[in-house]
């Protein structure tokens, strides 16, 4: 008996230490990480106010790789939602969701210092008013650095058991921080450096379009000079094709750009028409999109270089179809739906030198947003909307529009910038356009867009 009392006594004796243990204990819990990522503020402070690309980074994938994500809320900022479940018990189910951003996106420039994002977390682990700050501050000598402050904090209220959770908040909360922190840095280091701070794109829905177009190319030391004598060439060559085939062209010029390299821009030049049925080599041929090329034995695009490119063309017969399944009109006229689905699009009212960057800016845009797009089938393209005038000495007395689309899947229907109804500024006629000799200027040395936007009363005639 007297055992039993002893034991009794033991135990009131250790509960009794327990409980004045966790009242001692504190009532919230904080563990905190930090990077410093040499990427641009607005950069990462895009791809942490969204979380499309959370499960690139977060460490749940590598706990299960068969963990289920769902989207849900708004696409960007604030409304954000990511839910996941999973039957590995360390990463169980939960829920994300973005609180609040300051400053809002709008307002982040290169004078922006700081900025905070707050992600509201939902799961099994213990406590209350779980949530994640993301504090992000401006460094390096010219701004060009960031520093990623990622914490958690934690309400355990008077939860007695909750507050002994306190001991293990460097387990699961710091591992998830941890992680996510190294991750995230890869997935950054992907995003190119250019400042789209001035880009206002918008989402538009293109509709599948005929049209013929004719594979070319020139030398980046020719400048704007050589790119006009390599367009008209083919557009010459697209419409005695349309004369032939009796078909009509009905819009202006489009540039799909194949490689943009140091040396040799390899473009194709098409022109929309009006059927997709077309009567070749004596047979009736009704138009389909493009698709991808045949892969080579690492299971890469097989890219013919520019000299098979030629011979295969030369071979090419009337009414057969090339590497891209599209109809071979003349040795070197194609006929293929081209546009169809989402575009991520943007203007730039210049020369043509600020084309690249801005089809670049949008890009960049898309990594950090979660926008997915390809450059192999789906490349990007670029209309010229309104031709530049030039008065009796030659001089530009009106900048040309051009309209650049960058085809994406995964997207929502509008960009942020479009949800907030931000309109696109009026080209800054202020400053002398580039000069015609000027070569298309290397992906991230053009200067900032001069108007770079997307009207939306475009997105009904986008593609058309």
């Amino acid at each position: 008996m007297m055992r039993v009392l002893e034991f009794l006594v033991a135990l009131v004796i250790v509960a009794v230490i327990g409980v004045v243990a966790a009242v001692v204990m504190p009532g919230s819990g904080h563990v905190d990480r930090s990077l410093v990522v040499g990427k641009d503020l607005r950069q990462v402070y895009d791809v942490l106010n969204n979380l499309r690309r959370l499960p690139e980074y977060s460490v749940l994938r590598s706990y299960d790789p068969h963990v289920e994500f769902k989207f849900s809320g708004k696409a960007y900022g604030p409304g954000s939602e990511l839910s996941w479940n999973s039957t590995d018990a360390k990463v169980g189910n939960g829920e994300l969701s973005i609180a609040s951003t300051t400053p809002d996106f709008d307002k982040i420039d290169s004078n922006t210092k700081k900025a905070s994002i707050v992600w509201d977390l939902d799961n099994d682990w213990r406590g209350m008013d779980k949530h994640f700050t993301l504090d992000l501050e401006r460094q390096g000598s010219r701004g060009q650095l960031t520093n990623i402050i990622w914490s958690y904090d934690v309400d355990y209220g008077w939860n007695l058991v909750n507050r002994f959770a306190n001991l293990y908040i460097h387990g699961d909360p710091d591992a998830f921080i941890q992680f996510g922190l190294n991750n995230l840095q890869n997935v950054l280091a992907a995003v190119p450096n250019i400042d789209y701070s001035t880009l206002i794109p918008y989402i538009v829905q293109t509709q599948p379009t005929p049209v013929l177009l004719v594979p070319t190319s020139m030398q980046r030391k020719d400048g704007l000079d050589g790119l006009d004598d390599a367009t008209n060439k083919a557009i010459a060559q697209i419409q005695a094709a349309a004369k032939k085939l009796g078909v009509n062209v009905t819009g202006p010029r489009i540039l799909f750009t194949t490689n943009y390299g140091d040396q040799t821009y390899t473009f194709d030049v098409a022109m929309p028409i009006d059927t997709s049925s077309l009567t070749v080599n004596g047979q009736s041929v009704q138009l389909t999109a493009p698709t991808p090329p045949a892969l080579d034995a690492s299971g890469a695009p097989a890219e013919a270089s520019t000299a098979a490119d030629a011979a295969a063309a030369a071979a090419a017969t009337p009414g057969s179809r090339d590497r891209f399944a599209r109809l071979v009109v003349d040795s070197n006229v194609r006929a293929t739906l081209a546009f169809g689905g989402a575009a991520l699009k943007g203007v730039w009212n210049g020369t043509f030198a600020g084309v690249p960057q801005t089809r670049d800016e949008l890009k960049a845009y898309a990594q950090t947003h979660g926008y997915k797009f390809d450059d192999v089938v789906n490349r990007s393209y670029d209309i010229l909307a309104t031709p530049e005038v030039k008065d009796a000495g030659g001089n530009i007395t009106s900048y040309a529009k051009y309209e650049i689309y960058l085809p994406i899947t995964d997207a929502p229907e509008k960009t942020p910038e479009q949800e907030a109804g931000i309109q696109p500024p009026a080209p800054d006629t202020g400053n002398a356009p580039a000069s015609a000799s000027t070569a298309p200027a290397p992906a991230g040395t053009a200067p900032a867009p001069a108007g770079t936007s997307a009207a939306p009363a475009a997105a009904a005639t986008a593609g058309k």
